[in-house]
């Protein structure tokens, strides 16, 4: 990382609402970057070890130290005698506010909206930016997919998860650097909870919905919907900015999240939700095979939206970005209609891959009990034919997941096709039991509505195999994720090349190789 100025660590530290435990006075190091990763050193840096995970960054300050650390931050209680040791009540908040130190405190140079929630939150981003786009505004996006800046598009990471601090203050401080002036950052709540988003400063903030996830992580619901809850609580501490902040929470009417964040959020807030009781809603809904038409109606405006996105929760993702451009940052409800259209669709998100066969096949990020239900109930009416779904459960996750996703699609599906999805170091044939037992009982008949085939290639060539005219398959979970994870080594994959390949071969034409995966 390079500054734009030199710091040293009482600099840091000056700047920041984080005071250290010790030592009293703070030295005046020469700073030339900020890291956590110990193999990333390089002289000068400061080293800052987190603790929690599967590694502590405790073991490997002598290590930090040897490659060139000029100092390190920790929140043990260490007695270090070759570089200065600031020891800190949390690591991980003090590595977000330090790294925003570092980069000038970029958000507050910029109009920043954060958008959270268990599914949808990609689109919602998405969705945002191109009505951002489509008014004038000089807008970024930070997502889990990738970071835009201008013409650049850059990588965020094999799997969904904020970037950590320094990476998104990073990212924030070329956005200014570019001459933007307003993001769209997607927050999910690891990057919540651990601190990557510290530091945002938001102005805006979204929620999508709260539902069953990341239960493994945060212990329970409600610890859950906590962590979400601190995009819209931090709106309150946001500064004023010197371009203005509205400082407003975009909350779904129709989510059993709403009178918790509510009730939380000391900003003003804003409904949105499919009926009359929110303060922007829809009308006049028309569903069609390619997406919707309907009426967004709020505080003045009435306008006809044509979204190319389908189903009942991407309508609600257009009345969430809707809420925040045209009621948050006052833009014109037709540029807000242009912008939604502009958007063909998300990767990932309900794609279809089109190879000239005669029935419908759709790659969907659908990895939670609820995302399954709804891309089930979508892609149910768009075919009079079966549904086959092809998805899995993550192994150090929510176990309570698999039994649930698979009782959805045992009921939403014609057939299931259980197999890998991030199996991680959890045995492979051990989730599919557990998710077998589910559909089990359920009322499922192995080998008749549901079958277990544990390497995801061959899953998605089943289902292929077994499609007929009319009838549509969705592989489930993956997305546009890039990677997989078996024991701790990440291997290449695309869930859209599978079904890319797998159509190529049911139909004897050319097309992409079948990715491999060790559980061949």
């Amino acid at each position: 990382m390079t500054g734009f100025q030199r710091h040293t660590i009482a600099d840091l530290f000056a700047d920041i609402p984080l005071q250290p435990i010790a030592p009293d006075r703070l030295p005046d190091t020469p700073i030339t970057g900020i890291v956590f990763d110990s193999r990333l050193i390089k002289p000068g840096c400061l080293f800052v070890a987190l603790a929690g995970g599967t590694t502590d960054g405790h073991h490997f300050i002598p290590a930090a130290i040897e490659r060139g650390a000029a100092a390190v931050v920790g929140q043990q209680a260490l007695e270090i005698s070759r570089v200065p040791y600031i020891q800190v009540p949390d690591s991980k908040e003090a590595l977000a506010y330090l790294s925003a130190a570092y980069y000038g405190f970029p958000a507050r140079r910029l109009t920043v909206i954060g958008v959270t929630g268990t599914d949808g939150k990609t689109t919602t981003c998405n969705l945002i930016y191109q009505i951002m786009l489509a008014a004038g505004l000089r807008a970024g996006v930070i997502s889990t997919v990738n970071a835009v800046i201008g013409s650049e598009i850059l990588d965020t990471g094999f799997h969904v998860t904020t970037p950590e601090a320094p990476d998104v203050q990073r990212f924030l401080s070329r956005m200014v650097t570019a001459g933007l002036t307003h993001v769209v950052l997607e927050s999910t709540s690891h990057g919540l909870a651990q601190h990557r988003v510290t530091g945002c400063e938001f102005d805006i903030g979204v929620v999508t919905n709260i539902t069953h996830e990341h239960l493994d992580y945060h212990g329970s619901y409600e610890g859950y919907r906590a962590a979400k809850a601190r995009l819209f609580t931090g709106l309150a501490i946001t500064r004023q900015k010197a371009q203005g902040n509205p400082r407003l929470g975009i909350l779904n009417k129709d989510d059993n999240s709403y009178d918790y964040l509510h009730s939380v959020t000391q900003v003003n807030t804003l409904a949105y939700g499919l009926s009359t009781e929110a303060d922007v809603w829809a009308e006049e809904v028309e569903y069609r095979p390619a997406g919707s038409r309907f009426l967004a109606v709020g505080p003045g405006f009435r306008q006809e939206i044509e979204c190319n996105l389908v189903g009942d929760f991407n309508i609600s993702n257009c009345l969430a970005a809707i809420s925040a451009t045209v009621v948050g940052l006052g833009v014109d409800p037709a540029v807000a209609a242009r912008g939604i259209r502009a958007l063909q669709g998300v990767p990932g998100r309900m794609e279809s891959i089109l190879m000239g066969q005669d029935f419908t096949a759709i790659v969907d990020f659908a990895h939670t009990p609820n995302a399954l239900k709804v891309a089930l109930q979508t892609v149910r009416k768009l075919t009079g034919g079966k549904v086959i779904a092809v998805f899995g459960s993550a192994g150090l996750r929510d176990r309570a997941k698999r039994r649930m996703m698979a009782e959805v699609s045992l009921e939403l599906a014609d057939i299931s096709i259980l197999t890998a999805e991030d199996p991680r170091t959890e045995s492979l044939d051990d989730i599919l039991g557990e998710m077998a037992d589910a559909a089990n009982g359920k009322g499922g008949v192995e080998g008749v509505n549901f079958l277990r085939v544990p390497d995801r290639g061959e899953a998605i060539r089943k289902a292929v195999q077994m499609a007929g005219p009319g009838d549509l398959v969705v592989a489930c979970g993956k997305g546009h994720e890039q990677s997989m994870c078996f024991g701790t080594m990440e291997y290449a994959w695309d869930d859209r090349t599978a079904m890319k390949a797998a159509l190529a071969e049911k139909l004897g034409i050319s097309g992409p190789e079948m990715p491999k995966l060790p559980t061949l």
